[in-house]
């Protein structure tokens, strides 16, 4: 067995914030620690001597909830490490993601969840999902009040072809959207279709001024959206939570459960939605009830980047190590080895330079709606078990630059690569970008670093793989039906991100396709980018016409100029299509209809089951030695490099500010989605009366300000040994069209930084 001193020599070896979270004995504990001060290593050694101390077994066990499959295996791990791989111990200890605990509990009871994995399907909705765009139809053909006045929007004059664009706008984008988003928020935050109706009636009797009872649409989304769930027996991860929670509120299985979890430590708490809280709590209450949870929350409300899309909130985590915070039970770990002490001193001063300027604007509701808590990052000790602990720095350590262009941003970047690899081969060295696009432009400008041995490995390029799909089944249903508005735009909607075709008003092309494909001599002339976009769409259309089915698919993967992964996903899509074709309909005399291959792309799609060609090794691909890896600030999010380079850095894109498309600027300077989130949370937060829509517009544009500077300070503590910083002085309005240029501002943050180290500015250009 494990002794006493097994167990101090683990605590030892820890640093001191990690020796308090191993110091648990019962009770909640809140656990906020900074980057890189090793929280998932702390909460592993806390649950090992937990598990030993309290002598727990396979019938009274510690329950260790994460966010990600990977995560859950690497602390697994890490505490049958910390446990010898002694067999009596091992079982003592679970570890779940959130959602498999939750199915887990849900079906364990499926009289009591209304789940059975028997005769019910795992979907996960996106916005164009058709199960999302059948619920739009059906609640426009049972609302045609509400939905005229969404056609109306503030102003119109009857024009047929301004109402066509407009249906398109509603149905294809506003609608679907809001659906997506408030389902998903509700839904996670334990509101039914119900309870949104009771929201509005509440701002309709407090006179909110809403033209439109965006909750009330939204509503009828949902109840439509949960019909369609329970008549084709599907269930989507939100289900598995309610299920769980269903299951819990019975008092028999609620007390089996909490009888078999002695306690629950959770990671990533900062974004935890509010019913994936309540679960936790309820099962961690079996011990010390409800007030007094054996519940191990360990975070950090500075990373947390998910609330603007999920329904993720830190309010919450906030707020629960605040009430730890007052009970003497909140620890505090700002301890980290991972950065060199000038990295370190740009994070902490981006955190309180960020929390200064929203005081200044005084549009704080609460102290926690400042974007951070305030929480500084200081080095380890001297004698720190880390090896490596607060590296040297590379060069300045901050380098905080200035180039011409987005050409001379890839250039200075490929020059830094080269000098810092000659001098450190096995160094890992990583881009973060905002958006993809920015990514894609600089993995082909820096193809040239492969001559000199230095992998460029674009991370964007895997999930543009498990899109082909998606593209084929798109540009087919056009193929077939070329005079339906609703294909017509999603081909274009491809077109467009691939970059084949410019950046264009889609809506207004959609909504006349045959004046699109064959324009008749009394039509206005056609702008050259619709021409462009005309010259594909009738070649696809000469296609159809001309090739046999099977060449139909490797046709589209050629046309949109598919690297080669993709190409080899493409010719596995093909076969497959080729081969169910021939199962289903047997050899036949006369080719196959497009019916059959658009009804098994469709199932392919909707299943989300398709599995892309890897042609790399998918092993720790992203921090492989020796390699510049290309990723987005979201993705880095857990992982770190010795080289981190931060381009782009404009105030367009951080802290931006939310966009209302030019298609949907009838219906008001909002968007639908955004105006019922905020809403809904001011409801999940008791303040009433709730916002209109004004306010609600405003809140969301709060909340996308603070979320993109936390965003920002993720991607600065990535680096160990250097950070480098650029804005470029002129670069593309959108990043689909490269072409023209213009001047950018710069991110205030980096203005700031160039002020604070003023050492690390750098105007000297290389050759580009």
């Amino acid at each position: 067995m494990i002794s006493e001193q097994d167990l101090q020599t683990i605590r030892n070896s820890l640093r001191s914030g990690q020796q308090e979270m191993t110091d648990w004995q019962s009770g909640p504990l809140a656990v906020s620690a900074v980057p890189g001060s090793g929280k998932s290593t702390g909460m592993a050694a806390a649950a090992a001597i937990a598990i030993v101390r309290h002598q727990l077994h396979n019938r009274r066990q510690l329950m260790i909830v994460t966010f990600t499959r990977s995560a859950a295996a690497n602390i697994r791990a890490k505490v049958r490490a910390y446990l010898q791989n002694k067999s009596p111990v091992l079982n003592a200890f679970t570890v779940h993601t959130l959602h498999g605990l939750a199915l887990n509990i849900a079906t364990r009871h499926p009289n009591l969840s209304g789940m059975s994995l028997d005769r019910l399907t795992l979907v996960t909705p996106n916005q164009n999902h058709h199960l999302i765009r059948t619920c739009v139809e059906q609640w426009i053909a049972e609302n045609p009040q509400p939905y005229q006045r969404l056609l109306e929007g503030l102003q119109f004059d009857g024009e047929e072809t301004e109402r066509l664009r407009r249906q398109s706008v509603l149905r294809t984008e506003v609608l679907p959207d809001l659906a997506q988003t408030v389902i998903h928020e509700a839904k996670s935050s334990g509101y039914l279709p119900a309870d949104l109706r009771e929201l509005q009636t509440s701002a309709d009797r407090d006179a909110i001024a809403d033209d439109y009872g965006v909750l009330a649409i939204a509503a009828g989304l949902y109840d439509r959206y949960q019909d369609l769930l329970r008549i084709r027996g599907w269930i989507d991860y939100d289900d598995m939570i309610l299920g769980a929670r269903r299951v819990l509120q019975d008092e028999t299985a609620r007390q089996l459960w909490q009888d078999q979890v002695f306690a629950v430590f959770e990671d990533e708490a900062q974004d935890s939605t509010p019913l994936q809280t309540e679960l936790l709590e309820i099962l961690a209450a079996g011990t010390g009830g409800a007030d007094r949870p054996n519940l191990v929350r360990v975070g950090d409300p500075n990373q947390a980047i998910n609330s603007t899309f999920t329904p993720a909130d830190p309010v919450y985590f906030r707020q629960f190590c605040d009430r730890c915070s007052r009970e003497g039970r909140l620890v505090v770990m700002d301890r980290a080895g991972r950065s060199s002490p000038r990295i370190m001193e740009a994070a902490n001063f981006i955190l309180e330079w960020v929390n200064h300027k929203i005081r200044e604007m005084g549009r704080l509701q609460a102290p926690t709606d400042l974007p951070f808590r305030l929480q500084t990052i200081h080095p380890v000790a001297g004698d720190d078990p880390q090896a490596d602990a607060n590296p040297q720095p590379a060069g300045r350590g901050l380098e905080l630059c200035l180039p011409e262009d987005i050409d001379h941003t890839a250039a200075w970047i490929g020059s830094r690569v080269i000098e810092l690899f000659a001098d450190h081969p096995e160094g890992r060295a990583a881009i973060l970008v905002r958006e993809n696009r920015q990514g894609r432009f600089l993995a082909e400008a820096l193809g040239y670093l492969e001559a000199q041995g230095i992998q460029v490995y674009d991370v964007s390029r895997r999930e543009r793989y498990s899109k082909v799909p998606a593209e084929i089944l798109a540009l087919l249903q056009f193929m077939d039906r070329p005079h339906s508005s609703e294909y017509l735009k999603g081909a274009l909607a491809v077109l467009v991100n691939r970059q084949l075709i410019p950046t264009q008003d889609l809506n207004a092309i959609a909504a006349l396709p045959e004046r699109f494909l064959y324009p008749g001599p009394l039509d206005p002339p056609q702008a050259d980018a619709v021409r462009q976009a005309r010259r594909y769409c009738t070649g696809l259309l000469r296609a159809r016409l001309e090739l046999p089915y099977y060449q139909l698919i490797p046709f589209l993967s050629l046309t949109l100029t598919y690297d080669q992964s993709e190409l080899a996903t493409a010719d596995k899509l093909a076969e497959r299509v080729a081969r169910q074709v021939l199962r289903e309909e047997q050899p036949q005399r006369y080719a196959p209809a497009m019916g059959s291959i658009l009804t098994i792309l469709r199932e392919i799609v909707g299943s989300e089951r398709f599995e892309p060609v890897e042609t790399e090794d998918p092993e720790s691909r992203y921090v492989r030695p020796g390699q510049l890896t290309i990723i987005t600030m979201h993705k880095a999010k857990g992982l770190d490099w010795d080289y981190v380079f931060l381009p782009f850095l404009h105030a367009q894109l951080i802290p931006g500010s939310l966009r209302v498309p030019l298609q949907a600027q009838f219906l008001g300077n909002f968007t639908l989605a955004e105006v019922a989130r905020a809403q809904i949370r001011a409801g999940l937060h008791n303040q009433f009366p709730l916002p209109d829509v004004g306010s609600a517009w405003e809140r969301a544009q709060q909340l996308k300000t603070a979320e993109e500077y936390r965003l920002l300070y993720v991607a600065m503590t990535r680096a160990k040994r250097l950070l480098w910083m650029a804005a470029d002085r002129r670069a593309p309005f959108t990043w689909s069209n490269l072409d023209n240029l213009e001047e950018k501002q710069p991110c205030p943050a980096l203005t700031a930084l160039q002020e604070r180290f003023p050492d690390s500015v750098i105007i000297a250009r290389p050759n580009h």
